[in-house]
């Protein structure tokens, strides 16, 4: 059960309106990395995780990010305030007012499409979408996601925060920044109080290739790391021992039926090519300067 509270969880002081502004704040509204993704990532989280303190942690950081999205909504509705007064009561000269509505980014589509409101789009009008949500529905996969997503949208407030020099802006949008940062912290503790969280899931790894690193990008550049050294890494560098890594013949096979196997060779039959053929095609024919070289008409062993 939800409640709302009519008190912001923090307080928005705007200096002066900037639909241009208001735009780029939809980033946290409607966007990848925005408020409403982390809500419902997490709610839906919290509403299959079988450990019951886990499933606490998800509905409070969940319910904490709807009061983070009507921060930034309200941020965003009082950027706009001053040019959906305009808008509405066409107080200025056309001009002018198509002026203040292209200040900058996509405010003019909000401005026209949403009334100056914050919509559930990102910075580039791209609706909100529930292919944001990455849960798979197992915890230690779903947390280093969680911790991820807290990652990234910390450092979308950061650019936010470097776009602007509204000090109350700045300062709704540095707390908001400090919560990802509170966040990250509690799910990595979440995490690591799984006493077996690595790998994901129950099947173990192959020990044959656990601990293997393939040396795939070779040339100039080649660098090194513990991701790659040490007694934990066997390197395979060579290329032949890169194919093949299961002492098969590195093809693919299936097996077929009679009838399915007769059916195959027939539709290859049918369509095999004929290596040993220099047909004059549509390109042939419309040839002009830059074609390259081409097979003449009527003379298809003579390329010109």
């Amino acid at each position: 059960m939800f409640m709302h509270n009519k008190r912001l969880m923090y307080t928005v002081r705007v200096a002066e309106p900037n639909p241009g502004l208001a735009t780029l704040m939809l980033e946290q509204f409607g966007g990848p990395q925005g408020e409403l993704a982390a809500a419902m990532r997490y709610f839906t989280q919290g509403l299959a995780d079988e450990d019951v303190a886990r499933r606490d942690l998800l509905m409070d950081i969940a319910t904490e990010e709807l009061s983070h999205l009507e921060v930034i909504g309200s941020i965003v509705a009082m950027l706009n305030r001053g040019a959906k007064g305009k808008l509405a009561e066409a107080a200025e000269e056309e001009a002018d007012l198509y002026a203040s509505m292209t200040s900058g980014g996509e405010s003019h589509t909000t401005s026209i499409l949403y009334g100056g409101g914050a919509a559930l789009v990102n910075s580039a009008g791209v609706p909100w979408t529930a292919a944001y949500i990455d849960t798979i529905g197992d915890p230690a996969c779903d947390l280093r996601s969680n911790i991820a997503a807290e990652s990234r949208a910390k450092i979308v407030y950061e650019r936010l925060i470097n776009v602007t020099d509204d000090p109350g802006i700045k300062d709704a949008l540095g707390f908001l920044m400090t919560r990802e940062v509170a966040h990250q912290k509690a799910f990595e503790k979440a995490l690591y109080a799984i006493p077996d969280n690595f790998p994901p899931g129950k099947l173990p790894a192959d020990p044959q290739f656990a601990d293997v690193y393939f040396d795939m990008s070779q040339g100039e550049g080649e660098g090194s790391g513990p991701w790659n050294t040490g007694d934990q890494w066997t390197v395979i560098s060579d290329r032949e021992a890169q194919a093949a890594v299961d002492g098969g013949d590195g093809q693919a096979s299936v097996g077929l039926d009679e009838t399915s196997g007769a059916a195959v060779d027939a539709f290859a039959a049918r369509t095999r090519s004929d290596p040993d053929s220099d047909p004059v095609t549509g390109a042939d024919l419309g040839a002009g300067p830059g074609a390259g070289r081409t097979t003449r008409l009527g003379d298809e062993d003579s390329p010109r």
